[in-house]
């Protein structure tokens, strides 16, 4: 079980950064910004290889299962 920011929306914030330094922008003086989005992923087979059971409400939360 994983519950940590999305990589996809972490990369595409620092290709942003990448772009504006290029363009320019002093990085100083860019803003910090902190993870907007999070994912929660399960993984079944190892799950159920330690004997873990997941309950249905976290299985429909979750943003993506590995079986």
């Amino acid at each position: 079980m994983s519950y940590a920011f999305s990589l996809t929306e972490h990369l595409r914030a620092a290709a942003n950064y990448i772009d504006k330094i290029l363009k320019g922008a002093n990085p100083a003086e860019l803003p910090v910004e902190r993870a907007t989005r999070f994912e929660l992923v399960l993984n079944l087979k190892t799950a159920k290889a330690q004997g873990v059971k997941f309950p249905q409400a976290i299985l429909l939360r979750a943003d993506r299962v590995i079986e």
